[in-house]
């Protein structure tokens, strides 16, 4: 969709792979289009960490945010943990050589966001407090959604942690999308980020719903 990624934080795994990763991705549509990705996507392969080839099931947790340019809602200091790091991983020849990184907790939440991907500790602390807001007001309109769903007795239960899609590698290849059971063998051109035709049948099925 010749989007534009930029890195703003990544945490290694323990010994291989990433525990986290936050992009910033820019250009037309693209909060519209990689909202349908938010979820638990699943992936069954032979893990090439296992010396007896077995079968291995893997789970990521995807969350996309809108960025805002004005903070939506107010957001109270005394309410905030505010840590500095030294950056890690790819940065370029400014990582770990000041403190620049930030990450800040909401304590009411619980609500944790970090940022490493500009030069200086206050352009990071800015950026942070713009992704904690969007995450603050996405679950202020949550749990409305929620409310409204459950006041309307909704057929469809509304919860964090629902599994959208799965990528199967073995026995056989499949990508399946569970919610609108769309599903394709190339598999590999999905996992190289052929995903548009599972947006927009997700899409198709959001515009019946409502």
């Amino acid at each position: 969709q010749d989007y534009d990624v930029q890195i703003v934080n990544i945490l290694p795994g323990n010994g291989a792979g990433y525990k986290s990763v936050t992009l910033l991705i820019s250009g037309e549509g693209a909060y519209g289009n990689l909202i349908n990705e938010k979820g638990i996507h699943r992936l069954v392969r032979i893990s090439p960490f296992d010396a007896n080839k077995r079968r291995h099931t893997s789970f990521a947790s995807v969350d996309a945010s809108p960025v805002v340019d004005e903070l939506p809602i107010e957001i109270k200091t005394e309410d905030l943990k505010i840590d500095t790091f030294c950056s890690g991983g790819a940065g370029g020849q400014h990582v770990n050589k000041t403190e620049s990184a930030v990450r800040i907790t909401h304590i009411p939440t619980g609500i944790v966001v970090q940022c490493q991907n500009e030069r200086s500790q206050l352009q990071n602390k800015e950026f942070a407090l713009k992704m904690l807001a969007s995450k603050l007001s996405q679950k202020q309109q949550e749990e409305q959604e929620r409310q409204r769903a459950i006041e309307k007795s909704a057929d469809k239960k509304i919860e964090w942690g629902s599994q959208i899609r799965s990528y199967v590698l073995h026995p056989y290849n499949m990508v399946k999308d569970h919610r609108t059971n769309y599903q394709t063998s190339n598999t590999m051109a999905v996992l190289n980020g052929e995903i548009q035709e599972f947006i927009v049948a997700n899409l198709i099925e959001k515009s019946k719903n409502n």
